[in-house]
């Protein structure tokens, strides 16, 4: 292999360092990981095994999962308690959950199927089929929005619930995969990473990570339950800007502000 001179090689490690940190547009400035501040803790059930959380209209819903156990429940945010429970059939692993109208449209993890169910009394509506596993749902303002454990989000009619679209979530060019609970937020895709302490913020146009939340610590480890006690449950307050976060057996809600990372900028010493 050719060997270059000193001062050139360390040059190149220089223009690659910039190269990776600098983002188009930002004049030499490099970001990092938001982070968060929270505003206040709510109780939650820890025996809830949380795949879905959604507000809307005052009202907070969730699925909870794992089979025999899992369910639709609307809860109080102040004390937790549970003022609607809907159990679904045991042999029905639940997962994701979203609105859409006056409905609630429920997933299960690897029976192809979701049910739809009336928001206001949890009567059962009807159910429809999909192809693959699912995990997380939101939607936008025309399509549901699924999630597989994949680095894919399938855009779904919500009169059909047939495949309209699909975008593929890279963060820097690679495939970012275990996508699993979603909410969409001013815009963006908000997405739970299976097992991690990190919320990815995903353009619906394109699938770029446009940027990460670091929730590492909200929940002290002496809380967590179990290994499978993980970050999974994101909701939005829209009409107050409010961010709820939670996990699975997880004892709290939390809700949230996020703190953007200041930017720092990179900095190449001159060599004389």
């Amino acid at each position: 292999m050719k060997q270059f001179p000193r001062r050139t090689q360390d040059l190149a490690a220089c223009l690659l360092l910039i190269a990776f940190w600098i983002v188009p547009g930002t004049s030499g400035i490099a970001f990092g990981a938001d982070t968060y501040r929270v505003v206040h803790a709510y109780p939650h059930d820890e025996h809830a095994f949380t795949q879905g959380l959604v507000y809307v209209d005052g009202h907070l819903y969730e699925s909870t999962g794992l089979n025999n156990k899992s369910s639709l429940r609307e809860e109080d945010l102040a004390t937790g308690r549970i003022l609607k429970f809907q159990e679904v059939p045991g042999k029905y692993f639940a997962e994701g959950l979203t609105d859409w109208g006056s409905t609630l449209i429920q997933l299960t993890w690897q029976a192809h199927i979701a049910f739809v169910y009336d928001r206001a009394t949890f009567r059962f509506l009807r159910s429809f089929h999909y192809d693959g596993e699912g995990w997380g749902l939101t939607h936008d303002a025309k399509y549901l929005i699924l999630s597989d454990g994949s680095p894919a989000l399938k855009f779904l009619d919500p009169a059909t619930f047939k495949v309209v679209r699909t975008i593929t979530v890279k963060d820097r060019g690679k495939p970012v995969t275990e996508l699993n609970e979603l909410e969409y937020i001013h815009g963006e895709i908000y997405a739970n990473i299976w097992h991690a302490d990190r919320i990815a913020r995903i353009s619906p146009a394109t699938g770029r990570v446009l940027g990460w939340i670091d929730l590492t610590g909200i929940l002290p480890a002496a809380e967590h339950s179990g290994p499978e006690a993980v970050l999974n449950g994101i909701a939005c307050d829209a009409a107050h800007d409010r961010l709820f976060v939670t996990g699975k057996l997880w004892p709290k809600i939390f809700e949230i502000k996020v703190v953007p990372m200041a930017p720092r900028k990179v900095l190449v010493k001159q060599r004389k």
